[in-house]
């Protein structure tokens, strides 16, 4: 069962969310916060799985909240706010997906179990703007910075693996291409994230796609 933390400071949005996410397969919504604080605090007490969470809300937005859950629970961001500047500060944070709010309930419902699964996930409304800056020399974003030692430490296969993600694969598809189990594959995922001090799986694909360039 996926156990699913909503965050979002409108009543009727979050009702919205959990009438769909309670009817879907599998999956569970644990509990409901008004803004980031409550976020956060919540998340800790509860241990959920996915924290579906608004950008703009009261105290501390989803931004901060999502820093502070690096560890904790995966983030999907889930906003109205489609503009470069938020993707990129969402994913800085640490954020494992990123989606707006126009999504269909198929794709919010797969979007958390993408998440769920170790996998990220970027709104295809906003990936135009991600390609557009990985085209320029110079990013109007900072780079992803990790411990350079952790980078002299990675293996050859999590180097391989680290490689793959940044070409956008996923957990399964990256067993089909190494010819090992899925489960094999998430641990050296999660491997490659904690010797790199990477938040989330976005943040190692971005990373990957930096050192290619």
């Amino acid at each position: 069962m996926i156990k699913v933390l909503l965050a979002d400071d409108h009543a009727a949005v979050r009702a919205g969310l959990r009438m769909l996410l309670d009817s879907a397969e599998e999956i569970e919504v644990v509990g409901e916060a008004a803004d980031g604080v409550e976020a956060v605090a919540l998340a800790r007490e509860l241990h959920p799985d996915v924290v579906v969470m608004d950008i703009r809300m009261p105290r501390k937005d989803g931004i901060a909240a999502a820093a502070e859950l690096r560890g904790v629970a995966d983030v999907l961001v889930l906003t109205s706010y489609g503009e470069d500047e938020n993707v990129f500060d969402a994913l800085r944070a640490g954020a494992s997906g990123y989606l707006l709010k126009d999504a269909d309930a198929e794709t919010l419902v797969e979007a958390v179990r993408t998440i769920a699964r170790g996998d990220g996930l970027i709104s295809p409304a906003v990936t135009r703007g991600l390609i557009t800056e990985f085209a320029r020399s110079r990013p109007a974003y900072a780079p992803i910075a990790v411990d350079g030692a952790g980078l002299a430490n990675l293996t050859p296969r999590e180097t391989e693996v680290l490689a793959l993600i940044g070409e956008g694969m996923s957990n399964a598809e990256i067993a089909g291409e190494l010819g090992m189990a899925e489960a094999t594959v998430k641990s050296h995922v999660t491997r490659v994230l904690a010797k790199l001090g990477l938040a989330s799986r976005v943040q190692a694909a971005i990373f990957a796609r930096e050192q290619a360039r």
